[in-house]
């Protein structure tokens, strides 16, 4: 049941219709029934995935809080974490690591019989497995105190607007909006129908066009003419952007509507000026979390350069490994953990030698900022994005030649008049410094905004099933 499906339409209009017809338990019962048709809507057996990781977690988190033993405390840690992680491991990554061993054994000219599982991937198992270690884990830093109620904390981890892709919910946020009545408010449904129209218009509209030149260029091994891979990884870079940021836009809308918020997960990603600001903009639940609990557990930048830049590409290659069971992630993880470490290195050499940066940056030294920073980003999708070594090493020659091909133009022109709207309302969100400044706009301009999503997405939206990026994940 995709968001921009015509069953989710159906299921989302039942719901928003009954669920403001009752008070608050019967709500929370309702959305979590809710929560459970939605998920098990792809397949209902993995249900018993969610349940377990529930179960196991409200009641990691009754014995944290209970508990004052140090040792016992991280006994009943560890259970959380294990659990979790097997769950994760053995769907996410079994085959991945037999293979990967299969094909290690052989470069020492041994052979190893093939042990790999026929295993389904459940949609969102890598997010909601973060979702619920972070409750287990504030809950032993003392950050949280546990959820008195295991129906409010089933809804947490299993609340279908951000279930599948995010964004990945802090109970400290979530939860206690769980707890307390929920009013309709006008504005916030306003802002939430606002939300979903334009996270719509990302998908279906840039999104999901793009994808079939992506998926063309990206089906190819060699042969290409001069400039395609630019133009594939300029494709792929607003495809993955508008389809993923596109999603996040339509949970948070979703949410809205029925009285929750949730976190921003993109914060105009292409404007980042460096390796370590693209991480405050782009999928920030994951960046956050993977700071708050792997980076700084790890030692942060407290314990000198060296084991700084340690923690960054370590950070960073696990990262990319929750991405997906495939090597390309991995070197996509090694590649923008190298980044951030060189960034920093040549920040503190910089100020070493020419002193702190001045705060009042010119025009022209923010655009070379942000042109580099979106060059390597480039480079990174490309990583990404393709399928073997073989196809990554072919089409870096090819973003190495110095022609461009007259389709190469064509192709550009083409990606303008897709992105020309996401433009114009991105530079108005720079410009305000708000996301949401359409809805600050006189009545008649926002009238015009929504008429031409509308429009656009009737006539132009790719209304194919395609699923979003990030259900793979």
């Amino acid at each position: 049941m995709f968001f921009n499906s015509v069953q989710f339409l159906v299921f989302f209009l039942i719901v928003l219709g009954a669920y403001w017809a009752m008070s608050r338990k019967p709500q929370n019962i309702f959305l979590l029934v809710a929560s459970y048709v939605f998920y098990g809507a792809w397949d209902w057996r993995f249900l018993s995935l969610i349940l377990l990781s529930t179960l196991v977690d409200y009641y990691v988190g009754a014995k944290l809080h209970a508990s004052d033993n140090t040792s016992v405390r991280k006994r009943y840690l560890a259970i959380s974490v294990i659990v979790n992680l097997a769950i994760l491991g053995f769907f996410k990554y079994f085959n991945f690591f037999a293979g990967s061993l299969q094909d290690l054994v052989g470069v020492f000219g041994f052979q190893l019989s093939a042990f790999s599982l026929d295993i389904v991937l459940p949609v969102g198992i890598s997010f909601y497995t973060f979702q619920t270690m972070s409750y287990t884990i504030d809950i032993y830093k003392g950050k949280l105190e546990p959820s008195k109620s295991f129906l409010d904390f089933a809804l947490f981890v299993a609340f279908f607007p951000q279930l599948v892709a995010g964004p990945i919910e802090r109970a400290v946020n979530l939860l206690p909006q769980m707890y307390n009545k929920r009013k309709f408010d006008l504005d916030q449904f306003g802002g939430g129908v606002y939300l979903i129209l334009w996270g719509l218009f990302k998908k279906v509209v840039i999104a999901d066009n793009l994808a079939v030149t992506v998926d063309q260029i990206f089906s190819k091994s060699g042969g290409f003419y001069d400039g395609e891979v630019l133009i594939g990884v300029l494709y792929f870079a607003f495809q993955i952007y508008c389809d993923f940021s596109g999603y996040s836009d339509i949970a948070r809308g979703v949410a809205k509507t029925l009285g929750f918020e949730l976190m921003v997960n993109f914060r105009l990603p292409y404007i980042a000026r460096n390796p370590s600001d693209f991480w405050l903009r782009w999928h920030i639940s994951l960046s956050s979390w993977l700071r708050d609990y792997l980076y700084i557990p790890l030692g942060g930048n407290r314990y000198g350069n060296l084991m700084t830049y340690r923690n960054l590409i370590l950070t960073m290659l696990l990262g990319g490994l929750w991405h997906g069971a495939a090597w390309n992630f991995v070197v996509w993880g090694f590649f923008h953990g190298a980044i951030l470490a060189g960034h920093k290195r040549y920040t503190e050499l910089r100020e070493k030698w020419f002193g702190p940066a001045k705060k009042d940056a010119t025009w022209w030294g923010i655009a070379l900022s942000v042109t580099i920073m979106f060059a390597f980003t480039l480079y990174g999708w490309l990583l990404f994005r393709a399928s073997s070594f073989e196809q990554i090493w072919s089409m870096t020659q090819n973003l190495l030649s110095l022609g461009l091909d007259p389709v190469f133009f064509n192709a550009l022109a083409k990606l303008m008049v897709y992105v020309s709207v996401l433009v114009l309302v991105q530079i108005g969100q720079v410009y305000t410094k708000k996301l949401d400044f359409v809805l600050e706009r006189p009545v008649a301009l926002q009238s015009v905004f929504y008429l031409t999503c509308f429009y656009l997405i009737v006539v132009f939206g790719a209304f194919n099933g395609t699923s979003f990026i990030y259900f793979q994940f």
